[in-house]
């Protein structure tokens, strides 16, 4: 039979205030256990939860990011459940009336070769309070409580189930990390726990129109695990089904260890949480004067940079979107071409989404800690373009100033000097190396005559390597070409 994978996300963004969402309690990572949690947090008797603007206003961000509507009045709601890590018996959520209600999330998918850019609808996206830790690990047999993430202002961002790969899912995921992280209002740290993922995944005969019965895996704090954990739970309900079973609603987790996921406990649904309003807080007000305040104050969106890259620089769609993924990575690529020129744009882009991304990704390490700077690439591609250096050798360079980790604005002169890596431009040197491969090259230079254009490539190929890669490519051709013509 022929499944159809459905996959929606629900997403904890911690939101980079320096203190919680309902007391003045910090929300600084890694401090002592219990240090970091006031009366308030505590869930004490008399006292009452204050909101935190700049949680609010970091909701308006996102929805302002989103193209959702804004609340101009939400509901804050008591959601109950009963964990050792929850002192009040109930979490500080949102329900019935979101902050933010719709908007959508654009990202690339690359698959089969191929890259397309896809959209999510976003049901909501609601403010609400993190629990705190229960730490299981030193306590000789007994398990602590750390109530330091207690009232750590979170948003929860919920998708409709728009997704139907595990690939998609993780395109989305990085889409959405990369644009909370652009807005400022999140750090983004997944190891942190700053950045998490719950993925509700359920399958369905192909063209069948009912949803099937979902199952939730909660708190996937890395990218590679989201992956795994959905393509496992999907094997182990399509299995199940063919084997006369029933996939059964629950709440799930993912082993990385064992690489599958296993069951917590029974799915709630939400009666078995009791919501109601909570009586202690007010309706949250947001008057289109203070949207339009936040909005003012907003960074350069993905959306309308990407068009400007577009418009200013004449990039393809796909580069431009490609480039703004990340805001560091744009920012680098605009800092080289305010130093390279403007017609360097497209060189630029091809080295960014080319050597400078493979290298990262080889090296793990950020755009923002390369040890290749802005204006240093921007020499490099000045260099090339002037005719110092070809492509191919160009890569030599850029390999060794990576390595070299220097500051120096003129690294990849220095290195194309110490290490004699200047192309070979003249035409008398190049003349006498051409007439020397065609010499040695009897036969492929007879194959070509007699019609067999490949044999032109095995002769720019010696002629490459008897200049050991130096030699102007064009200039190269040009001369070869000619000789053979005579």
């Amino acid at each position: 039979m022929q499944w159809e994978i459905v996959i929606g996300l629900e997403t904890h963004a911690q939101l980079s205030t320096e203190s919680k969402i309902f007391s003045g309690s910090s929300t600084r990572f890694g401090a002592a256990p219990n240090t970091q949690a006031s009366p308030v947090d505590l869930a004490l008797p008399g006292v009452l939860p204050v909101m935190n603007k700049g949680a609010v206003e970091k909701a308006i961000q996102f929805g302002l990011a989103i193209g959702a509507t804004v609340a101009p009045k939400s509901i804050f709601a008591r959601k109950n459940y009963f964990y050792p890590d929850l002192p009040k018996g109930y979490q500080i959520s949102q329900y019935e009336i979101p902050v933010v209600q719709g908007g959508r999330v654009s990202f690339i998918l690359e698959q089969n070769g191929k890259a397309e850019v896809r959209s999510v609808q976003l049901t909501r996206a609601h403010l609400e309070e993190d629990a705190g830790k229960s730490l299981h690990e030193d306590y000789h047999g007994m398990t602590g409580i750390d109530l330091n993430r207690a009232g750590t202002p979170l948003l929860e961002i919920v998708t409709e189930p728009d997704m139907r790969s595990a690939a998609e899912a993780v395109a989305y995921a990085k889409a959405l990390h990369s644009l909370v992280v652009w807005l400022g209002i999140c750090d983004g740290n997944m190891q942190e726990g700053s950045f998490r993922c719950d993925a509700n995944v359920s399958v369905r005969p192909l063209g069948q129109k009912e949803f099937g019965t979902r199952c939730e895996i909660k708190n996937l704090n890395s990218f590679r695990f989201l992956e795994e954990a959905i393509n496992y739970e999907v094997r182990r309900q399509i299995e199940l089904i063919e084997d006369g079973g029933t996939v059964v609603q629950e709440t799930r987790l993912y082993d990385p260890d064992r690489k599958e996921t296993r069951s917590m406990r029974s799915k709630e649904d939400a009666q078995d949480y009791r919501y109601f309003p909570d009586p202690d807080l007010p309706p949250l007000v947001i008057a289109p004067e203070w949207v339009e305040r936040v909005k003012a104050a907003m960074p350069e969106l993905p959306g309308a940079m990407r068009e400007r890259f577009v418009g200013d620089y004449g990039l393809p769609e796909y580069d431009a979107a490609v480039l703004t993924q990340s805001k560091a990575m744009a920012g680098y690529f605009e800092a080289v071409v305010a130093k390279a020129g403007r017609e360097q744009a497209k060189p630029a882009a091809n080295w960014l989404m080319g050597d400078v991304s493979s290298t990262l990704n080889r090296e793990g390490v950020d755009i923002a800690e390369a040890p290749v700077k802005a204006e240093q690439l921007a020499l490099l591609l000045q260099r090339i373009a002037d005719g110092t250096i070809s492509n191919k050798i160009a890569k030599e360079v850029f390999g060794a100033m990576w390595e070299a980790k220097s500051d120096s604005p003129a690294l990849a002169d220095e290195i194309i000097e110490s290490k004699g890596l200047k192309q070979i431009s003249d035409s008398g040197a190049l003349e006498k190396i051409v007439d020397e491969v065609l010499a040695a090259n009897a036969k492929s230079v007879e194959e070509y005559r007699a019609g067999k254009e490949k044999a032109f490539n095995a002769i720019i190929g010696q002629a490459m390597k008897a200049t050991r890669g130096k030699a102007n490519p064009a200039q190269l051709t040009e001369l070869l070409k000619k000789k053979l013509a005579g």
